[in-house]
């Protein structure tokens, strides 16, 4: 039905369109979201909450070119029967200091991950060791991941304060989030001394903080009133690496070391089959299989739904939740 109007225009048109239907025919909400890379993860979500009288239809979000991304997601006529589905990014945490901000913050049909974006959610601490466990088949734990993340996201966190001071200050021409992506990423990891990539990064944050103190002395008033706010809004230190910049998340910080964590846990399973097998066309059957069983970890992190325990995926559960009884549907 969505893609029937391609002049149209808001979520009345959706409304009346569905008020057109047999009584029995399910209603449609119209879902935009910002590009193809997006439709399966809110299809997965939205899924839990269709009902035999109501549907979402997600598409980009252009009805009659192939424009996509976030700006163009918000700038439809939303409503209850026609609604945006985008990254937070730092929009959230700006707080309307924007317009883009603003829009995100107060229209109750613009629902956001809260997390910076969908890539953050898929690094969830508690699940990478299952993550690991599903690329390689190999349970065993090298290395505490969760409590590796908690320690990285408390040293990066006074760093990424002054991320977000920057933006609402309109400062981030002098320190925007790629300064601050640049400061907390890393290559690689040594997995069995991995405080070492954390010593790195806790010099780099304390010398970027030092320049920051002498390039904007106002933030030593304003900045722990700010800092304050975030804490009060649910963030703490220890889940910084949800709030910070996805992409950037995935190739500078968790995959440096999953990847060689999860090499070691293929070259162990590898190495008790080659000690195990009988004969050599057992060995090369079983080494066979358990290569095309086991996957990227990159494929086991996009199937993680471990962050449904989050604390951003809770606030976004509440916002859909509050869309349901606006829409009148009990799930």
């Amino acid at each position: 039905m969505a893609r029937k109007l391609v002049s149209n225009i808001s979520s009345d048109y959706v409304a009346a369109a569905n008020k057109l239907k047999p009584n029995k025919s399910k209603k449609t909400v119209v879902v935009f979201v910002e590009s193809y890379a997006d439709i399966t993860f809110w299809r997965d979500i939205l899924d839990e909450y269709e009902t035999p009288s109501l549907h979402f239809e997600i598409m980009l979000p252009s009805r009659t070119t192939l424009g996509k991304g976030k700006k163009t997601a918000m700038m439809n006529n939303l409503g209850p029967y026609m609604i945006a589905c985008v990254d937070s990014d730092y929009d959230w945490l700006l707080q309307g200091k924007t317009p883009l901000s603003k829009t995100l913050c107060e229209s109750n049909y613009v629902l956001h991950t809260y997390a910076y974006a969908i890539e953050n959610y898929m690094c969830y601490a508690p699940g990478l060791h299952r993550a690991c466990t599903r690329a390689t088949l190999n349970d065993r734990e090298i290395l505490n991941l969760e409590a590796y993340i908690e320690e990285y996201s408390t040293i990066v966190w006074p760093l990424f304060v002054w991320s977000i001071w920057a933006y609402r200050k309109g400062r981030d021409n002098d320190f925007g989030i790629m300064q601050l992506m640049d400061t907390i990423t890393y290559h690689d990891v040594n997995i069995q001394a991995p405080e070492l990539t954390l010593e790195y990064v806790r010099k780099r944050v304390n010398k970027k903080i030092n320049w920051l103190y002498q390039r904007f002395p106002e933030g030593k008033t304003t900045y722990a009133p700010l800092r304050e706010e975030l804490l009060g809004m649910g963030l703490s230190p220890s889940d910084t690496y949800l709030y910070i910049q996805g992409h950037s998340l995935v190739d500078g910080v968790v995959l440096p070391l999953l990847h060689p964590i999860c090499h070691q846990l293929r070259r162990e399973r590898e190495r008790d089959i080659n000690n195990l097998a009988m004969h050599e066309t057992q060995r090369q059957n079983e080494l066979s299989g358990y290569r095309n069983s086991s996957i990227a970890i990159e494929d086991a992190l996009k199937k993680s739904l471990a962050y449904r325990e989050s604390k951003p995926f809770q606030l976004l559960s509440a916002d859909i939740k509050r869309l349901m009884e606006e829409l009148g549907v009990m799930k």
